[in-house]
C-alpha cells in the first residue's frame, strides 16, 4: 500500500538547505495532517447521516465539523505566523514552495469562510438541500486538502527540519493549544491518536504537554469515546492510548 505522503509525478520538494537536520517537523507534521485528512474525509457522510428535520443531531455534528474547522484553521495560522516567515528568512531559496503553500492556505481559508454560514444555517434547520450543499462544501475542500497536506509534508518539511530548532517547533505546537480550552484538547487528542498508526501515537502523546497529556489520562479518553460513539453510532471505536 502506497503511503499518503509520496510525491507525485511532477512534484519538485524545495532545495534542501545545507547543514544537519535540526528538528523533527516532518514527523511531527506528518501525524497531525492524517487527522485531518480523517475529519475531512469524514465530514460529508456526517452531514449526509443527519436525517431530514433532526436539527438535535444537526446541532452536535455541526459543532463537530465548527471545531474541526476552527482547528484547522488555527493550524494554519500557526504556520503562516511560526513557520513559513522563518523558512523565507533562513532558505531564500524556497520563496516558490513558500508562496505555493501560502496560496493553498488562502485557498482553504476562503473554502472555509463559505462553509461557516451554511453549517449555521443547517444546524438550525437540518434541511436536506442545505445539507446537500454543505456536504459538496466539505467534499471540495477535502479535494484541495489532499493535495496541500501532501505536498506540505513531502516538499516543504524537509527544508523546515533544517533551518528551525525544536523549540521553535515546539513554539508552533503551543499556538494550538493556547487558542482552545483544555476539556475541548484532550477530548480531540484521542481523534488525533486514533488517526496515528501505532508507534506515532506514543512519539505524538510524548510531545504533548505534560499537563495536557494528564488531563487526556483522567477525562479525555472517555470524551474521545463517548463523541465518537455519537458521530459514528454502531461504529467499533478506533484504540487509542
Amino acid at each position: 500500500m502506497t503511503d499518503f505522503f509520496t510525491m507525485q509525478p511532477g512534484e519538485t520538494a524545495a532545495p534542501l538547505p545545507p547543514g544537519p537536520v535540526l528538528c523533527t517537523g516532518t514527523a511531527t507534521m506528518r501525524r497531525v495532517h492524517r487527522f485531518f485528512l480523517w475529519a475531512y474525509d469524514e465530514a460529508p457522510g456526517l452531514v449526509r447521516s443527519v436525517t431530514s428535520g433532526d436539527t438535535a443531531r444537526a446541532e452536535y455534528v455541526g459543532e463537530v465539523l465548527g471545531n474541526f474547522d476552527k482547528v484547522l484553521h488555527v493550524h494554519h495560522e500557526g504556520e503562516d505566523l511560526l513557520m513559513y516567515p522563518q523558512l523565507g528568512q533562513r532558505a531564500p531559496a524556497c520563496a516558490l514552495h513558500i508562496a505555493q503553500m501560502l496560496e493553498h492556505h488562502k485557498q482553504v481559508t476562503q473554502r472555509l469562510e463559505g462553509v461557516e454560514p451554511i453549517r449555521l444555517r443547517w444546524m438550525e434547520t437540518a434541511d436536506r438541500e442545505t445539507g446537500e450543499e454543505l456536504a459538496k462544501r466539505y467534499e471540495d475542500l477535502k479535494s484541495l486538502l489532499n493535495v496541500h497536506l501532501r505536498r506540505e509534508v513531502t516538499e516543504v518539511m524537509p527544508a523546515v527540519d533544517r533551518v528551525m530548532s525544536e523549540k521553535e517547533l515546539s513554539a508552533l505546537g503551543q499556538h494550538g493549544i493556547e487558542q482552545f480550552d483544555k476539556k475541548f484538547l484532550v477530548g480531540y487528542l484521542g481523534m488525533v491518536l486514533a488517526t496515528n498508526p501505532p508507534g506515532e501515537r506514543e512519539e505524538l502523546f510524548k510531545e504533548i504537554p505534560v499537563p495536557v497529556r494528564l488531563a487526556y489520562r483522567l477525562v479525555g479518553r472517555k470524551l474521545y469515546r463517548k463523541q465518537y460513539a455519537t458521530l459514528f453510532p454502531g461504529r467499533p471505536i478506533p484504540e487509542t492510548l
